[in-house]
């Protein structure tokens, strides 16, 4: 993970997570989400929208920080990388997707969820690592024993899945913890609608929840 996107993640401390089914819709959420304090979206390749939509943000939104979601496969990381994708995460760990990643200078964070998976990564090379699925595995607590062994060799967390505005702060409290990921601040129904000022006061209200260090 390069220095500059890790900043920018420790800066913001929230990424939303974010499927979007109409690309049309992707600039006026990144601005929504801009003017409620929030400079960094992932947006996950489940739906076919999803690199117009990276596309869009990066091109229109240049203080946006664009991360590609759901990355499943060598061709993914490049198709995100063309899209102006800045990083990318995926929910598990696998070595060509990773290496592909590398070869394109793309950041890039597998996912983990056991002290196995984690001893996987590092053997890849990779210490910036997406604990999931957060809350199911086990939530705040379990990352905090799970990170323990490994906190000497610079392993850090951004735990995505299931985490909401109210469980938030158990994450961002540990010092392993980089940023949470969450898809609570863009609610399905309010893209919809295209309830942007409902987005923005959503961010706003999650910025503000954020330890301040």
């Amino acid at each position: 993970m390069s220095s500059e996107v890790t900043q920018r993640l420790e800066a913001c401390r929230i990424v939303p997570v974010v499927v979007l089914e109409d690309a049309n819709q992707a600039v006026d959420l990144a601005k929504a989400l801009l003017k409620g304090g929030i400079d960094v979206i992932e947006l996950t390749m489940r739906t076919q929208a999803s690199l117009k939509a990276m596309k869009a943000v990066s091109d229109a939104v240049p203080d946006m920080l664009v991360g590609a979601g759901t990355v499943l496969s060598p061709d993914d990381v490049k198709q995100s990388v063309e899209a102006g994708a800045k990083f990318a995460v995926a929910p598990g760990c696998d070595p060509a997707v990773v290496r592909q990643a590398q070869s394109l200078g793309l950041p890039f964070m597998p996912g983990v969820m056991t002290p196995t998976d984690i001893a996987h990564a590092l053997n890849l090379g990779c210490t910036n690592l997406k604990f999931f699925p957060a809350e199911s595995a086990g939530g705040a607590k379990h990352l905090k024993s799970l990170a323990a062994p490994y906190s000497h060799k610079g392993v850090r967390f951004v735990p995505t899945g299931g985490i909401k505005a109210s469980t938030m702060g158990q994450y961002l409290e540990q010092k392993t913890v980089i940023a949470i990921g969450g898809s609570w601040l863009t609610p399905k129904d309010a893209l919809q609608a295209g309830d942007w000022d409902r987005i923005t006061e959503l961010a706003r209200e999650a910025r503000a929840q954020v330890p301040q260090s």
